[in-house]
Formats: C-alpha cells, sequence, structure tokens
C-alpha cells in the first residue's frame, strides 16, 4: 500500500553557486542546482566529501559560505527558518530525547508535525515492530532500534520534503529490507533527498547529484 501525503503543495529549492568552507578550505563551491516535482534524488559521494554538509544547507540547519538558496512552496517562497515546518529528517547523527519512552517520542514528535493519512502511533508501532518495547526507554535501545525510529518518525511525518542521510546506518540486512519497504510506501509524491555512497540505499531515485563534481581549491 502507498501511503499519499494529504496536502498537495509541491516544494522545490533552488541552489545559486552554493558553497560551504572550513577556515580557510572548501568543501565544496559553485552548486548549481535545481530540486524539485516530487522526484528522488541521491547526493553522492565518498566520505568526507561534504554530502552531510549541502544536506544541513538543504534543511536549514547550516548557513552556505557563498551563494544563495530559495524554497518555493508551490509558489510561494518559504524564508530559510520555516523550512523545518514542510520537512522530515532522519541521520545517524540526529538525536532523539533518550529520557522517553518510544511512545513518549512518537507523541512528542507529532506535536510538531502531522501523521501521513492512515497513520497514528499505534500504527507506527506495528510498523517498527516494537509493540513490547514501546513504553521502553529510548536509552535503552539498540543502535538498530533507534536507528529504524528515526526513519518511521520521518517517514510517516506528513511533509513535502523527506531528508534522509545515509539511511540504512546501523541496520543489518533484515532492517534494510524494512528500510526499502518504508521508502517504496511513503517515498512517493514528496520531495525525497538521500545522502549516501551505498547504492542499495538510493536505488529507488531517478536524480544524483555528485558532491565531488564542486571540488574547488581556495
Amino acid at each position: 500500500m502507498i501511503y499519499e501525503p494529504s496536502t498537495m503543495n509541491s516544494i522545490s529549492i533552488s541552489l545559486q553557486n552554493i558553497g560551504r568552507r572550513f577556515n580557510r578550505d572548501w568543501i565544496f563551491r559553485d552548486v548549481n542546482y535545481s530540486f524539485g516535482n516530487n522526484l528522488a534524488y541521491a547526493i553522492l559521494g565518498p566520505n568526507g566529501s561534504g554530502k552531510s554538509t549541502l544536506l544541513q544547507i538543504l534543511t536549514g540547519s547550516l548557513t552556505p559560505s557563498a551563494g544563495t538558496i530559495d524554497f518555493l512552496v508551490g509558489d510561494k517562497p518559504v524564508e530559510i527558518e520555516a523550512v523545518y515546518k514542510h520537512l522530515s529528517f532522519a541521520a545517524p547523527y540526529q538525536e532523539l530525547i533518550e529520557e522517553f519512552t518510544l511512545d513518549e517520542m512518537i507523541d512528542f514528535h507529532f506535536q510538531f508535525k502531522k501523521y501521513r493519512d492512515g497513520l497514528n502511533k499505534a500504527a507506527i508501532v506495528n510498523l517498527l515492530g516494537l509493540q513490547t518495547s514501546k513504553n521502553k526507554l529510548l536509552r535503552y535501545f539498540s543502535s538498530g532500534m533507534k536507528q529504524r525510529t528515526k526513519l518511521a518518525l520521518a517517514f510517516c511525518a506528513d511533509t513535502e520534503m523527506l531528508m534522509l542521510d545515509e539511511p540504512t546506518s546501523n541496520l543489518d540486512a533484515q532492517g534494510v529490507e524494512w528500510y526499502l519497504q518504508l521508502a517504496e510506501k511513503f517515498a512517493t509524491n514528496r520531495l525525497t533527498i538521500i545522502c549516501s555512497n551505498q547504492p542499495h540505499e538510493y536505488g529507488f531515485c531517478s536524480q544524483t547529484l555528485n558532491i565531488s563534481n564542486y571540488k574547488k581549491q581556495s
């Protein structure tokens, strides 16, 4: 079953000469690229190439050192400070509130996001297969259980954008298959961006951007 987003708004992102540097060294420079049309994109490159840095710029959590970035929902501009309202995000370095139980974490997350149509807390717990752990503190979850939780919260929120950084980190083979099933159900009809150097993570993406093509010396 494919879960359609309740919102019909399409979002687009336009990058003009985007660059980011660390001290005097450019991580990447002169990125000109557009994301849109509810397509799935993969940002590629080896470890340390700047994939995660670019993704953080796309989420609005990191300011570029050069260039401009524009967001449009429909035909309306979105200020960078409001991008989070339209975004679901998951990454290995993303922190969960470990003093919460799984039940409490889901409740907290969906104070700020809407559920996708047909979903609720019980459905997410079932999707995770963690019915017996829903009252367990997240600090006692394994790294794989935590990664599954992050992915489920991101996939199941009703947002125009879905951004995932190395989504199968800490997942075993069964977890990778679970991720691909979620992608098939929940990554359709929304702008999806995957940062990865693992082909199995982004095989469903129709568009690619290789950050290594934007390496320039200062």
